[in-house]
């Protein structure tokens, strides 16, 4: 059986801690910046942590079990 691939996209966006979760940008970050307020532009800056339900598919995606 071949190798899985990893999607090349999802390992440029996602990475994992130490503990084993994994973690995302937030998005909404880029452009139109002006009508955002700088508290919720400040908020977008960190990172987040994947929700449960979506650990699944990006495990699948990043080529883990």
């Amino acid at each position: 059986m071949p190798k899985m691939k990893t999607n090349s996209g999802a390992k440029k966006r996602f990475a994992l801690t130490g503990t084993g979760k994994i973690k995302r940008k937030h998005a909404f970050k880029s452009h139109i910046l002006t009508k955002k307020t700088k508290k919720q532009k400040r908020n977008l800056t960190y990172f987040s942590i994947v929700d449960g339900a979506d650990v699944k598919n990006v495990k699948l995606m990043l080529g883990m079990k």
